[in-house]
């Protein structure tokens, strides 16, 4: 096969498609088995995607879940593929996570799945082994792709059981968000945010005695729940060990890390009932100074007339630790062989990859080294702050249906916050609840 002429991917040419688009800023939204089948045979002797496509006209289903500012710029990377690929046309469907990760495994079941999928990175395993998805190696092979290229993380997390089942697009983590002209009312220097425990809460009691609640604690999964998570792990703690056997967020760290976080509320630095999303709608309103919250209110936050800052995590117990989620490709596994839609399926995705920098422009930080190396990169201030927390970013293991116990996890929070449960005692419980459906999952997948 021939590789097709690739016209370099510009951003003057990837904001005027955009615009075409329609794109705008906002907050991103960010079962059954599938049997193997003879669908994989197609792609046995394929090249991965390295040779490019040169077959007769396939048209391609890619379906995701960005529902946000971040869907126009996909739609963008998209339509630029399809103008240069006259022979593949990719139609992309986006719809809520929730109903994407709903409707995913039994569409792949009758036979009517998309083509190419994204999704995130702790449910890869889970849907591996349900046989929803098909292994990858042979793009990763084809394309010469190694963890060298890509930030470790991600690329080590789409492997389950031995084999590569996704090719990571981007990370997403957590950042430290400030409201300069708060952090000027209690005399705090608004180009010097707080990086420490002791910086930090310093920086609470200024603002605590110019009678500004400084930062908000949430009992809700997003962005409490998240915060929470990398607090866990800068007090040196995990939420599961390492091969993901065993729940660990019932230990020291943690109890450690709750008690800050519900202190914040006792000690007079936040409300004592946060609802859904308040505590970033107080940055933005300028009611309270900091706010631990993704990548993905960076393009929001452009839209405010606000004077706003973001740097990395402070690090509060000092082991340092970022929550961060990754957006990762998938091919779901098809029930009737076609290598003509395989190959030009994996075309697609390498290319996409290749051009991860433009993702960037949705709020993201590249999974790619070659993009975050890119002047263009670089120019993006926000996210190249926050791709300096690469080293510290953790993800919970990569083992089939591990999901399934946050919800314990969650009930720790939310109770803890707002009933008043004690840390040690709530987060013992939730753990030992969350062990139990652990060992389930294990021996349910094990089969």
């Amino acid at each position: 096969m021939t590789q097709p002429t690739r016209s370099p991917f510009s951003r003057r040419s990837f904001l005027s498609l955009a615009a075409a688009g329609g794109m705008t800023a906002s907050l991103a939204a960010c079962g059954g088995s599938s049997p193997r089948d003879s669908a994989d045979q197609a792609v046995a002797t394929g090249d991965g995607g390295a040779g490019g496509y040169d077959g007769p006209q396939v048209d391609l289903a890619f379906w995701n879940g960005f529902t946000g500012g971040d869907g126009p710029t996909m739609k963008a990377l998209v339509d630029t593929f399809n103008s240069e690929h006259a022979n593949i046309a990719v139609t992309m469907t986006t719809m809520q996570w929730a109903d994407y990760y709903s409707r995913l495994p039994s569409a792949v079941t009758s036979g009517n799945g998309p083509d190419i999928g994204i999704m995130h990175v702790d449910s890869v395993a889970t849907n591996a082994a349900r046989n929803v998805i098909q292994p990858l190696d042979d793009v990763a092979a084809a394309l010469e792709l190694a963890e060298s290229d890509f930030a470790a993380v991600p690329w080590q997390a789409g492997i389950y059981d031995g084999q590569r089942f996704a090719i990571p697009l981007d990370v997403h983590p957590l950042g430290f968000y400030y409201n300069k002209d708060v952090m000027e009312q209690a005399g705090l220097d608004p180009e010097a945010p707080p990086t420490d425990h002791d910086s930090y809460m310093a920086a609470l009691e200024d603002l605590k005695a110019a009678g500004i609640e400084g930062h908000w604690a949430s009992p809700f999964p997003f962005t409490g729940g998240l915060t929470l998570q990398a607090l866990i792990y800068q007090f040196g703690g995990s939420l599961f060990n390492e091969d993901g056997t065993q729940v660990t967020w019932g230990e020291a760290p943690a109890v450690e890390a709750l008690t800050w976080w519900v202190d914040l509320a006792k000690n007079g630095y936040s409300p004592a009932n946060v609802d859904q999303d308040a505590d970033y709608v107080a940055l933005k309103n300028g009611t309270t100074a900091f706010n631990w919250n993704g990548i993905w209110q960076i393009n929001d936050l452009k839209q405010t007339d606000i004077s706003w800052g973001v740097a990395p995590l402070p690090d509060i117990g000092g082991s340092g630790g970022v929550w961060a989620g990754s957006h990762q490709f998938v091919l779901p596994r098809q029930r009737n062989a076609d290598a003509d839609k395989a190959q030009a399926s994996r075309v697609f995705v390498s290319w996409i990859s290749e051009q991860s920098q433009a993702w960037a422009e949705a709020g993201q930080v590249p999974a790619r080294n070659s993009a975050r190396e890119t002047p263009e990169f670089e120019a993006l201030t926000e996210q190249a702050t926050l791709a300096e927390q690469l080293d510290d970013l953790r993800f919970i293991p990569t083992v089939p249906g591990i999901t399934d116990c946050m919800a314990e996890f969650d009930r720790a929070l939310n109770e803890a916050v707002l009933s008043g449960a004690e840390p040690e005692a709530i987060l013992a419980d939730t753990a030992s609840r969350a062990q139990a459906i652990l060992d389930e999952n294990a021996s349910r997948y094990s089969g």
